[in-house]
């Protein structure tokens, strides 16, 4: 089941958060955020979790605004974390659904993402959703002592015009 993310489901999304870092493919980041610091930069309407029927989360979509000027009101980065014994069920699937389904009733017309090359399931999983290959940042910024490419992903609205 997709539902919104809330407070109550802090500590488990920032253990799929940690989980995904720790694996080394996910993010730039090296250490998950406090609770206060994750709810205060993800859009509260942008943000869901995927339950399983005991109301566990497999996994969890929130965006984030790219800017505060106007010019890019309807632009948005999203992540995609799903519980690694979860994958491969479609949870990501589902979380991207009711992200587009979100920000395209609230007018949003580009939803990005930065992904490692080496994460080709991400890639993929986002292509099938209608988002397309921008191009690659080369070496755009240092990981564990090297740098890292970022493919650049994007999906516009056919609906916002």
């Amino acid at each position: 089941m997709i539902a919104p993310l809330l407070a109550e489901h802090a500590e488990q999304v920032l253990a799929i958060y940690r989980a995904g870092i720790e694996e080394g493919n996910a993010t730039f980041e090296t250490g998950a955020p406090t609770w206060d610091d994750f709810d205060a930069a993800k859009l509260p309407e942008h943000r869901f979790v995927a339950l399983d029927e005991a109301g566990t989360v497999l996994g969890w979509i929130a965006a984030s605004k790219v800017s505060d000027r106007c010019a890019y009101a309807g632009v948005v980065e999203h992540s995609v974390y799903v519980h690694p014994d979860a994958r491969g069920r479609g949870i990501a699937s589902g979380l991207l659904k009711a992200l587009i389904e979100s920000t395209e009733a609230a007018g949003i017309w580009t939803i990005q993402s930065g992904i490692f090359p080496e994460n080709t399931a991400s890639i993929a999983l986002h292509q099938r959703a209608g988002f397309r290959v921008i191009g690659t940042r080369e070496r755009i910024g240092r990981h564990h002592g090297r740098w890292r490419d970022v493919v650049l992903l994007e999906r516009r609205s056919p609906a916002i015009t």
